[in-house]
């Protein structure tokens, strides 16, 4: 019996997070997926704050970058970023929890176009990012 594209999804959100030690780490949570999208969120902890007592902008850009990794892996196939931009439009704050959405916006052969907006819990913009991405075709993201 073949896997729906969803369980599919859902497999690969299972066994990528079972191994995902930074996502872990973080405190951050995968609050939806399927085939070419993903949503995370992450609290904004006291020990993410920079030096002007707001989140370090890697921090979310890595909350954006593991939404990505979600999103491109979830039709199945190993995928990695080949790079990505991000933009801070607003900082987040001790206390925030930030939603990164990942959809894909082009997947052909073996690369892809995926755009992450972060978000507080007030719906206010705290960052845009886009990725793009390299498919192992025939390779499978996470094990049986």
């Amino acid at each position: 019996m073949t896997a729906t594209p969803q369980e599919v999804a859902e497999r690969v959100r299972a066994g990528m997070f079972a191994e995902d030690r930074a996502a872990q780490a973080l405190g951050m949570q995968v609050t939806d997926i399927g085939p070419g999208r993903a949503t995370l969120a992450m609290a904004v902890r006291e020990d993410m704050l920079n030096g002007h007592a707001i989140c370090h902008g890697g921090l979310i850009a890595t909350l954006a970058d593991t939404a990505f990794a979600y999103g491109c892996n979830a039709h199945g196939e190993l995928t990695v970023a080949s790079g990505f931009s991000v933009d801070f439009v607003a900082p987040g704050r001790l206390g925030d929890v930030l939603t990164a959405r990942c959809v894909e916006v082009s997947r052909a052969g073996r690369t892809g176009v995926y755009d992450v907006t972060v978000d507080n819990q007030r719906g206010e913009r705290i960052a845009v990012f886009r990725g793009r991405s390299y498919t192992a075709k025939g390779r499978p993201a996470v094990k049986a």
